[in-house]
C-alpha cells in the first residue's frame, strides 16, 4: 500500500513515528506531508523523517486558519493523486478529510481533542473512520470506534522507549538532585482561538516556588519573559522525553505533556481553562495527574505540595497499574491501517 500520514503539529511526528516504523517493515510505502509549526520540521529532521512540507502556521486567527486551510487542502489532494496514495492517515484529520472527499481515498482520523469544536464540526463527518480513547468526552460520528489509551502511549510506551539518564542530563537535566519541567504554550493551535494562558506572575511564582527543590526547565512555544529565559530548554526536541522521564514533576498549560509525563510514571499538574478526557481519567483512575481548570496561584500552590513531598515509588506503581490497563497504541494504528474497511476487535 501508499499510506500517507498528514502531520500538521509536533506530537503528531512523536505519534505516527512508530506505526510508520512497523509499515515500512511489513513492504508498504509511507508518503509523510508536513506542517510548518512550532518544531515539527525541526523534529522531523532530527528523526530523519523524509517529508513534503504543504503549509506554514500563521498567527491571526480564524482568517488566517482559513487562508491555510484552502491552500492545504488543494496542495494535499495534489499530492494524493501524483503519489498515487491508497490510504490516508492523521491527528485532527481537516485535511485529509476533506482531500477523502475529492479523491475517494480512505481518511483515518485519530484524535483526543474535545474542546476543537469547530475542526471537528468540518471534520468528523468528512472522514471515513474516526478513532478516539475511551475516555473521549465530547460528540463523535457515526463512523467512529473508541480504544482504551491514550495518543502518548504510541511512542512512550515501554515496548518502544526508555528513558536513558546520560541522555537526559546531555539535554538539560540536573545530574544531581531534582530537575522540574514546565510547559508553556503559544495558544495559537485552532482548538485555543479565544484562550489564554498563564500570567507572568503566575509563571514567576512557580518558578519561585520549585527553585529551592531542584533545577527548573521551561519548555515553551513562545518567547519567554526576559528574567525567565534562563530556564529555556535548550536541548534537542527529539530528546525531551528522556528528560521528562527523570523529572519530579511536570507542571504546565499543555495537555499532551502532563499526558506524557503520566505514561513514563512522572507526576503532572495540567492547569489550563479546558481540560482533556484523557488527562481526567489519568487523575481519576490512576493519579498521575491533577487537573486545574482555574489559573490562581493559591489552587496551583496546594496541588504542587504533594508532588514535592510523594515517594517516587508511588508513582512507578500508579503507572504499572495505567500500562495493565491499555493497549500499545502504535500497533493498534498499524492494525487499523492494514485492516481497514474492517476495524480490529479489542478483547
Amino acid at each position: 500500500m501508499q499510506i500517507l500520514f498528514d502531520v500538521a503539529h509536533p506530537a503528531h511526528v512523536h505519534f505516527f513515528r512508530e506505526p510508520m516504523r512497523k509499515l515500512v517493515g511489513q513492504g508498504h510505502r509511507v508518503v509523510v506531508t508536513s506542517r510548518s509549526k512550532d518544531v515539527a520540521l525541526d523534529l522531523l529532521s532530527e528523526l530523519g523523517i523524509a517529508n513534503i512540507p504543504l503549509s506554514t502556521h500563521q498567527d491571526g486567527g480564524v482568517l488566517s486558519l482559513l487562508k491555510e486551510l484552502f491552500k492545504r487542502d488543494r496542495a494535499l489532494i495534489s499530492v494524493v493523486r501524483d503519489e498515487q496514495i491508497d490510504i490516508m492517515v492523521a491527528i485532527g484529520g481537516t485535511f485529509i478529510a476533506h482531500a477523502s472527499r475529492f479523491t475517494r481515498v480512505p481518511s483515518l482520523v485519530f484524535y483526543d481533542t474535545e474542546n476543537a469544536t469547530l475542526q471537528n464540526l468540518i471534520t468528523y463527518p468528512f472522514a471515513s473512520h474516526v478513532f478516539v480513547p475511551r475516555a473521549y468526552q465530547a460528540w463523535t460520528p457515526r463512523r467512529h470506534t473508541r480504544y482504551p489509551g491514550y495518543h502518548e502511549l504510541s511512542y512512550l510506551h515501554p515496548t518502544y522507549f526508555q528513558p536513558d539518564r546520560s541522555v537526559a542530563i546531555e539535554n538539560g537535566l540536573a545530574e544531581s538532585g531534582e530537575t522540574f519541567l514546565i510547559r508553556l504554550v503559544s495558544w495559537q493551535a485552532s482548538h485555543d482561538i479565544g484562550e489564554a494562558g498563564w500570567t507572568d506572575d503566575l509563571l514567576g511564582n512557580v518558578i519561585e516556588k520549585l527553585a529551592p527543590h531542584g533545577k527548573v526547565l521551561i519548555s515553551s512555544e513562545a518567547a519567554l519573559p526576559e528574567p525567565y529565559d534562563r530556564y529555556r530548554y535548550s536541548g534537542r526536541v527529539s530528546d525531551i522525553h528522556h528528560v521528562m522521564a527523570f523529572c519530579q514533576a511536570h507542571i504546565g498549560e499543555s495537555a499532551t505533556m502532563a499526558s506524557e509525563s503520566a505514561v513514563l510514571g512522572v507526576p503532572a499538574i495540567y492547569a489550563a481553562n479546558t481540560g482533556r478526557g484523557y488527562t481526567d481519567e489519568q487523575e481519576s483512575r490512576y493519579g498521575l495527574v491533577k487537573n486545574l481548570r482555574e489559573l490562581e496561584w493559591g489552587s496551583l500552590e496546594a496541588a504542587i505540595e504533594p508532588l514535592l513531598q510523594q515517594d517516587k515509588a508511588h508513582w512507578g506503581k500508579a503507572r504499572d497499574a495505567m500500562l495493565a490497563d491499555t493497549i500499545d497504541v502504535a500497533q493498534y494504528v498499524v492494525e487499523c491501517i492494514n485492516q481497514y474497511p474492517r476495524i480490529p476487535v479489542l478483547t
